[in-house]
């Protein structure tokens, strides 16, 4: 493949640092074997790479909710559900920790490479766990060890595409791109819970070898054909211009940059959590996100102990029950985006999404049991509440803030800033489904209780940005209109921006 051509005169290109990371301009080995074709075709396949990537970190992490009925009943040491909880924790504490590294690394490696080596790795964990059963282990010890090594490689997944998908997209649309490109998350939980479900009549173990599989064979297809930057496939670091000269999309202006700041020096992580905003959407996401994990890890064993219609659920049933809260997740993903774009307000939008989860998590736990037809209706109604600013804080916020007026001219943070806020929110993760496996003994209202206090907290820590956001758009209304209440305008009235009130 041909060279990118230079620069416009208008862009200089600056020196390379000696500590910038390396650029390799080569097209993944697929796409060498393939026609040229345009840029908006590559992002296109970059963001069903990056879709198919994430979906299949999330189905290989899927089996352990569905299994837990059958392991509880039938495979020591699993008859107490707090042991369980201990798996749970280990794969999400080094799943936590290993994404602050993973961040770091992937703002300095080839992520194309990172990336896949990171997907087969994690299936290959994933399976590791499933043959305890055709090796009739019952250690705990194993088990404990497996998920600390799947979540270890698992880290490797989030900071890593959206990176790549920072690196393609931006503007005045990211919220809404993202949060349709991040219905992969909730893909991949109703994938990984149907195909979980449907081998678990085999026996447990493939449960977890079948997932494992498909994400080693998608780590393939990110090495053959995912291009990380758009130089990596001849493209300049500037938007591509059609014909008449016009920028294929809106929206590239703001990131016809990305090649230039790659040349620049990486970020450091102390920097990274120096940036406005990143520890305050951090901590948010830690409560969020125990509120997401501890469904995403108990729902199914919840319906599988609570009598819905006067009737209790089967292991199987419950699996596919399930994918309904994760169906509403999709939508609340959507529509945080779209409505974060729209205000031009992330924190806003996320605290709205979480006070509202307040009153659909007591209403699914009260009312839940009623019928199936209700069960349904609240469980899709939390998801979107409980998803909706989960997904935007890990993508549109962290993209952001990763592209941050602060950093001046240092090179993008995307993947350490991601990672920060990610790596921050799985601490929650993992202390969410922790802490239900003992509590869940007490009851389930102690469960919903701790749900909807967390789910309090994390509105409440965005408090400090809501109201500046809200104070903002009151004052860009006003300086917009510059009119008296009677429609006319008001010669007298100074700009609120110039500091009158």
């Amino acid at each position: 493949m041909a060279e990118p051509p230079p620069p416009p005169p208008s862009t200089p290109m600056p020196k390379s640092s000696p500590r910038a990371r390396p650029r390799h301009h080569h097209a993944p080995p697929g796409l060498c074997a393939l026609p040229a074709f345009s840029y908006n075709a590559h992002r296109g396949l970059v963001l069903g790479l990056t879709f198919l990537a994430y979906a299949l970190y999330h189905a290989s992490r899927k089996p352990p909710s569905i299994v837990k009925r059958a392991l509880s009943k039938s495979w020591p040491p699993f008859h107490d559900p707090a042991l369980l909880g201990e798996t749970d924790v280990a794969f999400l504490a080094f799943y936590s920790l290993g994404m602050f590294g993973a961040g770091h690394l992937g703002d300095r490696l080839d992520l194309r490479l990172f990336l896949a080596a990171g997907m087969v790795g994690s299936g290959a964990a994933v399976a590791f766990f499933g043959a305890g059963y055709f090796l009739s282990l019952h250690s705990l010890a194993f088990y404990v060890f497996a998920q600390a090594i799947a979540g270890l490689l698992q880290s490797t997944g989030w900071p890593s595409v959206v990176a790549v998908v920072g690196n393609w997209f931006g503007g005045r649309r990211r919220g809404l791109i993202m949060g349709i490109w991040n219905a992969h998350t909730s893909v991949g939980n109703i994938s990984g819970s149907i195909i979980a479900a449907a081998v678990l009549r085999y026996g447990w173990g493939w449960s977890f070898v079948v997932p494992g599989g498909l994400m080693a064979l998608g780590g393939v297809l990110v090495f053959f054909f995912l291009a990380p930057y758009p130089e990596d496939v001849g493209f300049a670091s500037w938007p591509p211009k059609q014909a008449s000269g016009a920028s294929t999309d809106e929206e590239d202006s703001s990131t016809s940059t990305a090649g230039e700041e790659d040349r620049r020096d990486a970020v450091g992580i102390l920097k990274a959590f120096s940036i406005p905003g990143v520890l305050t959407f951090a901590t948010c996401l830690f409560f969020a996100k125990l509120v997401a994990y501890t469904f995403l890890y108990w729902l199914p064993f919840y319906l599988t102990q609570t009598a819905i219609g006067g009737e209790y659920m089967s292991v199987t049933d419950a699996g596919y029950l399930s994918v309904l809260f994760d169906v509403g997740g999709i939508v609340g993903g959507i529509l945080a985006g779209f409505m974060s774009d729209q205000l031009d307000a992330r924190a806003t939008t996320a605290a709205m999404f979480m006070y509202l989860a307040i009153p659909s998590l007591y209403a699914f736990h009260a009312y839940g049991s009623t019928s199936k037809v209700t069960n349904i209706t609240l469980m899709m109604i939390s998801g979107l509440f409980v998803n909706g600013p989960y997904a935007l804080i890990t993508t549109a916020v962290s993209a952001d803030l990763g592209t941050h007026k602060s950093l001046k001219g240092d090179s993008r943070a995307l993947a350490t800033v991601t990672a920060i806020i990610d790596g921050t929110g799985s601490l929650g993760a993992a202390l969410g489904p922790f802490l239900t496996g003992f509590i869940s003994k007490t009851g389930w209202d102690s469960v919903f209780t701790m749900l909807i206090l967390c789910a309090l907290i994390a509105g409440a820590c965005l408090s400090g940005l809501v109201k500046s956001e809200i104070q903002e758009i009151i004052q860009n209304w006003r300086n917009r209109s510059g009119n008296t209440p009677n429609g006319t305008a008001d010669p007298g009235a100074q700009p609120l921006l110039e500091g009158s009130s």
